[in-house]
């Protein structure tokens, strides 16, 4: 199937060839055939650095205690306040060890005040000389070990009470869900991921610059930023960081974005213009346009689509750029509103019918 294809664009570049040479007047209408018009290009003018849109406050939740599921409150894109519930863990055994934490309390506390009140005799005696002062030694160190026992187990119960406050997990602050990695009824041990949240209210990007372009944008730091929704905006702030990168001797900017309603997802690809960049580099102030990756005819090296004048196809070389879903940039070969052949392989088959009808005209 594609080396039938091939086989077709490849016969396109002579029959393309021997049409470019016929006139409007002579050429026999085109058979009815799929194209569009390149649209102009929605991009800021100038050299654009790729970056991936961050969140500056993202928690990445995980398990603290052991336990099962018992409810998820929240799921994916949902928002939630500040301390909401997101999801309860079973606490069975955290409530008992509290439980059990909570005895051991009582009984060193008991043990304290018998401790104290024993000392406080001895130390009465000992006055008038009825006890000696090793058993006087004696109960102070009694007493001494009682209030340490009790402060332990005052430990224990405020490590066991924690434990059972992290059978509830919460939000650490306002945000959306980004990700739920657990379903009730699952057993979790610690460590072991459960939610994700981020703020959307307080996006970043970073992108790496050569080190000859960071003094630049350090002395100018204005830039604009399209969004992936084609949505053009202004930075809040442009940082550029003081050290470059011993490995690749680059220099992270960080570009802090506006509040925006709707915030861009973190995670997706923005485009970063710096002023520099246009004011240095002329060259680079033409915007390419994007035309749809199946309109392109590619044979080897030769990257090309068809482009239609009248009733003539021509075939014209392309030097593409960067493929971004189904369209591709083209970097030079084709202007804003010239009529392009959706398909490659129908323009062939026009081609051929064209020069078939012109052929029985001759003869």
């Amino acid at each position: 199937m594609h080396s039938s294809k091939h086989a077709l664009v490849l016969a396109a570049l002579l029959l393309g060839a021997c049409s470019g040479r016929q006139s409007a007047t002579t050429s026999p209408p085109l058979p009815p055939l799929a194209t569009f018009t390149v649209a102009a290009p929605q991009g800021l003018p100038g050299h654009a650095w790729d970056g991936v849109v961050e969140a500056v406050r993202r928690a990445d939740l995980s398990a603290q205690t052991a336990g099962r599921i018992t409810a998820v409150e929240v799921d994916v894109n949902d928002r939630v306040a500040a301390d909401a519930v997101l999801l309860r863990i079973s606490a069975v055994e955290q409530d008992a060890g509290a439980n059990t934490a909570r005895a051991q309390l009582r009984a060193a506390e008991a043990a304290a005040v018998e401790a104290e009140q024993n000392y406080t005799r001895h130390a009465k005696l000992a006055q008038t000389h009825y006890v000696s002062q090793a058993q006087l030694d004696q109960a102070r160190a009694a007493r001494d070990t009682a209030v340490a026992a009790r402060g332990a187990a005052q430990a224990q119960l405020a490590q066991a009470l924690q434990q059972t406050r992290y059978t509830v997990v919460r939000a650490p602050f306002a945000g959306v869900v980004a990700r739920r990695d657990v379903e009730p009824g699952e057993t979790v041990a610690p460590g072991q991921p459960l939610l994700s949240v981020y703020a959307p209210d307080a996006l970043r990007i970073e992108v790496s610059v050569p080190q000859t372009r960071a003094e630049a944008i350090r002395r100018n730091p204005a830039a604009s930023v399209v969004l992936p929704d084609g949505r053009v905006v202004t930075p809040a702030q442009v940082i550029v960081f003081p050290a470059a990168d011993v490995a690749s001797h680059s220099v992270n900017v960080r570009v802090v974005l506006p509040a925006l309603a709707p915030p861009p997802a973190p995670g997706t690809t923005a485009k970063i213009v710096f002023d520099t960049e246009l004011a240095d580099d002329p060259t680079t102030r033409v915007a390419a346009v994007r035309i749809p990756l199946g309109a392109v005819a590619q044979r080897g090296e030769l990257s090309g689509v068809y482009v239609r004048q009248g009733e003539r196809l021509l075939l014209r070389q392309l030097r593409l750029g960067a493929r971004e879903g189904d369209s591709i940039e083209v970097i030079s070969g084709l202007a804003p509103g010239e009529v392009v052949a959706s398909d490659p392989v129908a323009a062939t088959q026009a081609l051929a019918a064209q020069r078939q009808a012109m052929g029985a005209r001759h003869d």
